[in-house]
């Protein structure tokens, strides 16, 4: 598939796996579409887009809060630009415990907020056109954590992610919309923590495959970008 002039709009893309996904869709002429919590949490990433002769953009949000992901799709509409490709990266992790019964409201509600409820919200915002004009991709990105129930709220709404993506995918069947999960396995990153298996730069080029899909390819499946 080729991305040239396409848009990509990146949950979380002023660090880690976000940046590298954002640096590698500039590398195949697609128009970037940052986010961070803060217009200046975006300065790095779009510092770094700057040898591509791509067009970038940025908006900002803390989606720990259901009217900033409002504000954030606002911000988005604004520029004028239809998303052709949609990244959802953004997550949260809330402390390890190791009482895992310790877990409070306010792990779980926050965890389900920024890593299911953000991801629904920007799909609801954007699929509808994607299928209006006959293409799209949509990657949410989950996790392969198990077993740990220290970190319960993060795991669980990773796979409440993961079975949103599945279910969606059946209304997308018969059209060139293709969503999918991405696992894109244990990284160094402020989530993944530094003894991680692989540095954060191991993500691609396999974060990139499900983006690169023909529009009949794989839908409702989980991509892992550790084994392209």
């Amino acid at each position: 598939m080729n991305l040239q002039n396409k848009t990509a709009f990146i949950t979380g893309s002023t660090r880690g796996i976000g940046q590298q996904i954002a640096i590698g869709l500039a590398e195949k002429g697609c128009n970037i579409i940052v986010h961070g919590r803060t217009k200046a949490n975006c300065q790095t990433t779009l510092a770094l887009l700057e040898k591509y002769k791509v067009k970038t953009h940025s908006v900002y949000g803390d989606l720990a809060h259901p009217e900033e992901v409002e504000k954030v799709i606002q911000q988005v509409e604004k520029l004028n630009i239809d998303v052709e490709i949609l990244y959802n990266n953004a997550a949260i992790m809330r402390p390890y415990r190791h009482d895992y019964w310790s877990h409070t409201q306010e792990d779980w509600s926050w965890s389900m907020q920024v890593n299911v409820f953000a991801p629904y919200a920007f799909c609801k915002a954007f699929i509808p056109k994607m299928m209006t004009n006959g293409f799209g991709r949509v990657i949410n990105l989950v996790s392969g954590i198990q077993d740990q129930p220290e970190l319960s709220p993060y795991s669980t709404s990773k796979a409440a992610l993961a079975k949103l993506t599945k279910d969606l995918s059946v209304k997308l069947d018969e059209t060139a919309v293709r969503i999918n999960s991405l696992d894109p396995g244990w990284l160094q990153t402020d989530l993944g923590g530094e003894y991680a298996d692989h540095p954060v730069e191991a993500v691609m080029p396999g974060a990139l495959q499900p983006a690169l899909i023909e529009n009949d390819g794989p839908n409702g499946t989980t991509f892992f970008a550790l084994n392209a």
